[in-house]
């Protein structure tokens, strides 16, 4: 008799595996459904007065890496295209040591982008908070999101879930290792499937007073 208990709930917890697994994959493919029609290249993409440059990690000591160099630099094309008037970069500033807003706007100003159209949220420590406070601090209605094609979906989804009509432009400048990209698309699904229960729970990230980039509240 326990040896049958156990044969079946061994089997109800596989299907319960395998049925989460489906879910997480639907998830991935739903997303990068939606973001097909919302995928411009940066001469096509439709003019936006904010563009949203994502955080993606700094070596130790502060600057950024490749990826986020990716993705600042194609926030400066975007901007010296006139693409945009503003950039706003988002990334996690949680220990005083680790200042990715900062690092980004160091490498926007090398590359000649003015400071006048560089905005720093310091609290976007994830994809959720950065799409969540483009609204309700900055008061973003549509803006151009700039990050890589394995994390645009995500973004793109999480933004206009938020209430930032959001459009996105690919960060390609690099050729990057295979298994560098396996392990990143590998970690965008679990990410996804937890963006539509970060949509339907509606956790409150950190949040302050609002700072509108644009006070007439247009953009």
């Amino acid at each position: 008799m326990g040896k049958k208990i156990l044969k079946k709930m061994t089997m109800i917890l596989l299907y319960l595996f395998l049925a989460g697994l489906v879910l997480i994959v639907l998830a991935r493919v739903a997303t990068g459904v939606l973001a097909a029609n919302k995928t411009y290249t940066e001469s096509a993409v439709p003019t936006r007065r904010v563009g949203i440059v994502f955080g993606a990690g700094l070596w130790r000591d502060g600057s950024p890496t490749p990826i986020l160099q990716d993705r600042v630099e194609t926030g400066a094309k975007l901007y010296f295209a006139g693409k945009v008037e503003k950039l706003l970069m988002s990334g996690d500033n949680s220990q005083v040591e680790y200042n990715e807003p900062e690092a980004m706007r160091q490498y926007a100003l090398k590359l000649g982008v003015p400071d006048s159209a560089i905005v720093l949220d310091y609290a976007g420590r994830s994809t959720y908070d950065s799409c969540y406070r483009a609204q309700a601090i900055f008061g973003i209605k549509q803006a151009i999101l700039v990050t890589q094609p394995f994390h645009l979906p995500r973004a793109l989804f999480l933004c206009n879930a938020l209430g930032v009509d959001g459009i996105g432009v690919e960060a390609n400048n690099r050729v990057y290792r295979p298994f560098s990209l396996l392990v990143w698309n590998a970690r965008e699904l679990p990410a996804t499937a937890a963006a539509f229960v970060a949509v339907v729970t509606r956790p409150l990230p950190i949040l302050g007073n609002p700072e509108p980039i644009f006070p007439e509240n247009n953009q």
